[in-house]
């Protein structure tokens, strides 16, 4: 079975799913293997649910007319994602780092859909799998893709941008999470700049804190580098408060005196400053970035505030708020 004709019947059924248990009437069901399950055994029960058609890779499991036999499922939801992406001229922002990838995705996102239509990672779908779905996702309405990508071992960031074919990219920072993977921090470095590998070989743009020395190094040959910091950069922050909320002031190529933010702990600067500086770069009027910062909700335990008997609890990671905005998380 080719790729041209799975693509031809996900254009009809635009919709792919990973888990029966998550499934709705007319997806696609991928049947996915791993160490203690196979997904081709739920082939029949995603039939029953309403799927329109499920991907297999073992032929035991074959229903007449409803399955799509392939040599390996992951691979095929990958280059289906690949292919799906080629149909697309629009940017596709690229983001990853060890810290603070899905907080500034999340920025990302509040700022440039004031302006545009946006598709942006779920969650923190941001693996070999997650990233061909977030993907998949994307339709001709788009006109924006933020892409979040992560990476516990050398090679993954690289894979993720051979499907997503990211235009732009940004590292938040690179710290000692998933040294294990990595083999120090050179290897993190070395995992992370993967991203800015991809732009420099294809021409793309890199959005750089020109805080942290070792992305100068690492951005060095990408031919569009625009900067975000607290001093000589494109777009410079200013740290006003960060108890309880934090407060920033913006300077350089935009000028905002006040960002009053409902995140904790001056470790946020850099996510907001790479969320001014992505909206700057794509024509968002400041107010609009202003208005979509300060209206940004954080969730999922991230940079939460929260009340607990009569004391306010910081649910930030303690070394990231130890070590300020230096980590970015």
């Amino acid at each position: 079975m080719s790729i041209q004709s799975l693509y031809s019947f996900f254009l009809e059924h635009p919709s792919v799913q990973t888990d029966t248990r998550k499934l709705k009437s007319g997806d696609i069901f991928f049947a996915l293997k791993g160490d203690n399950f196979n997904g081709n055994a739920f082939a029949a029960k995603a039939i029953e649910q309403g799927a329109a058609a499920v991907v297999i890779d073992d032929a035991a499991y074959e229903i007449p007319g409803k399955t799509f036999l392939v040599d390996d499922v992951l691979t095929a939801l990958q280059e289906l994602a690949l292919y799906h992406r080629q149909q697309f001229k629009i940017p596709f922002i690229a983001i990853t780092g060890s810290n603070g990838k899905t907080t500034t995705k999340e920025l990302i996102h509040a700022v440039l859909t004031s302006t545009y239509k946006v598709s942006t990672t779920e969650g923190n779908l941001n693996n070999h799998i997650g990233v061909p779905l977030t993907i998949l996702k994307v339709n001709q309405s788009h006109e924006l893709a933020v892409i979040e990508m992560g990476a516990n071992h050398l090679g993954e960031i690289a894979s993720c941008c051979t499907w997503a074919l990211p235009t732009h990219g940004l590292i938040t920072n690179c710290g000692k999470a998933h040294l294990e993977g990595f083999g120090g921090v050179e290897g993190v470095r070395k995992g992370k700049g993967e991203l800015f590998d991809h732009l420099r070989a294809h021409g793309g743009t890199a959005f750089r804190m020109n805080d942290y020395d070792y992305l100068h190094t690492m951005s060095a040959g990408i031919p569009h580098i625009i900067t975000y910091g607290t001093h000589e950069a494109d777009i410079c922050g200013t740290l006003i408060a960060d108890q309880p909320f934090l407060e920033a002031g913006i300077t350089g190529k935009v000028d905002i005196p006040s960002i009053k933010t409902s995140l904790v702990g001056g470790y946020n600067l850099p996510n907001i400053l790479a969320a001014v500086c992505v909206g700057h770069h794509f024509g968002v009027n400041p107010k609009n970035i202003k208005t979509a910062i300060e209206a940004y909700t954080p969730s999922n335990s991230r940079s939460q505030l929260m009340q607990v008997r009569n004391e306010y609890d910081y649910t930030g990671c303690i070394q990231c708020q130890s070590q300020q905005y230096e980590t970015g998380h």
